[in-house]
């Protein structure tokens, strides 16, 4: 049986140190990845140090994989993927496919839905193993190289498009510029939309136009929000930190949805009658369904979407790791595969 070389940490913000395990049979709707590139998300930070109560030791980060498929289940063998075919798995590894949320196409809502580095080893190693459904064939015209952030940032900021039915007249709202709010730009561009990127540091104002933002604007500057009051469609908050939430919801027009990505952790207290009297919402969600992943990627191929990242050795993890923590990742890490 094969032996994963791989990184993890065995304590609660412990150091990446070497580690290797049998990864057990190949099950039937399995598919085995070698593994090429690894992209870091802040979620790895946080699974590393144990922020949400349900992270494992050993731990292996990793839920952003690129790589080539070197071994199928049988069944697997039936659904369309080849050995060598380039491949990418995201937050997600399994989900069980009969549930009422698989079977209407929301996978990543299953109610078994297994994440790739929840009590499962992730991709910062040789190889990964998921389901064939998660396993997602990656597209001429998509960068392998930097792919690996659109199978989790890329997806989560994607999906909100779709679901949200946001539309290419649609004047939207992007608060935070790093790792999710770069590439939120970048596809709400492609869509078609104005975009006005709200950041706490000017520092990223040509950076964002850059990406494609029509206008900036600061998110923290209370009189600068009021005066654009009214004048959103919809607004995406990538940032994981305590914002002015009432000043935000004023951006909206009637109609308007406050749509969250980042994870923040405190909760948001809203005055309902800013929401009831504008017949304004808001919403969250996670990453995005396998359907959803397959048509980001061709929008991605299409439009030469990709992720500015930056590029460290997988043996250098630990450095990575102490990058992203510092804030210092313009705007996402991936790892190349060295072990």
């Amino acid at each position: 049986m094969a032996v994963i070389s791989a990184l993890a940490a065995r304590t609660a913000s412990g150091k990446l140190e070497s580690f290797q395990y049998e990864p057990g049979p190949l099950g039937l709707e399995e598919v085995d990845i070698e593994v090429e590139y690894c992209g870091i998300c802040h979620s790895d930070l946080s699974m590393l140090n144990n922020e949400w109560g349900i992270t494992t030791y050993p731990f292996v980060p990793g839920h952003e994989a690129i790589g080539k498929v070197v071994a199928l289940g049988d069944l697997a063998k039936e659904r369309g993927l080849k050995i060598g075919q380039r491949v990418g798995v995201g937050w997600n590894a399994s989900s069980c496919l009969h549930c009422e949320h698989c079977l209407n196409g929301e996978h990543e809502l299953c109610t078994t839905v297994q994440p790739t580095i929840v009590g499962h080893h992730g991709a910062f190693a040789t190889q990964i193993r998921s389901h064939w459904v998660w396993a997602v064939p990656i597209p001429d015209g998509v960068d392998p190289a930097s792919a690996g952030p659109l199978l989790c940032g890329g997806i989560t900021v994607f999906s909100p498009l779709l679901d949200g039915q946001v539309l290419p007249t649609h004047k939207v709202g992007v608060f935070g510029i790093g790792g999710l709010g770069h590439m939120a730009i970048k596809f709400l561009r492609a869509w078609g939309c104005e975009v006005t990127a709200f950041t706490s540091s000017s520092s990223k104002y040509d950076e964002a136009r850059s990406f494609g933002a029509t206008y900036t604007a600061s998110s923290t500057d209370t009189e600068e929000l009021k005066k654009l009051a009214g004048s959103l469609d919809f607004i995406m908050v990538t940032a994981n930190s305590p914002l002015d939430w009432n000043s935000i919801i004023s951006l909206l027009k009637p109609g308007g949805r406050l749509h969250l990505v980042g994870a923040v952790l405190e909760p948001i207290p809203v005055h309902v009658m800013s929401l009831l009297i504008g017949k304004k919402s808001i919403s969250a969600s996670p990453t995005g369904s396998r359907n959803q992943t397959d048509k980001m990627l061709q929008v991605a191929a299409h439009h030469k979407i990709a992720p500015q990242v930056e590029h460290f050795p997988m043996s250098k993890a630990n450095e990575a790791m102490a990058h992203l923590k510092a804030g210092k990742a313009r705007y996402r890490i991936v790892l190349d595969a060295d072990l």
